[in-house]
């Protein structure tokens, strides 16, 4: 938990909706906040308009200008 006593913002990052459906459930199941982004480019865009993103769980390859090992 933050010093505010919320839980950490998680960024799931998959291009394959049903897996990453899978993925953000898993972790509001765990009491987490998430966003979701469809490809590192999303992610990129999300990032620079925020930063309360704490973790991210990311595919490795993903369409678009990088996979997800560059993301990272």
């Amino acid at each position: 938990m933050s010093d505010d006593g919320k839980m950490p913002v998680v960024m799931v990052v998959e291009d394959h909706p049903l897996i990453r459906m899978t993925g953000v459930d898993i972790f509001e199941d765990a009491g987490y906040e998430v966003v979701e982004a469809e490809s590192a480019d999303d992610a990129i865009a999300i990032l620079e308009r925020s930063s309360d993103v704490r973790l991210m769980f990311s595919d490795v390859d993903m369409p678009g200008c990088m996979d997800g090992v560059a993301l990272a």
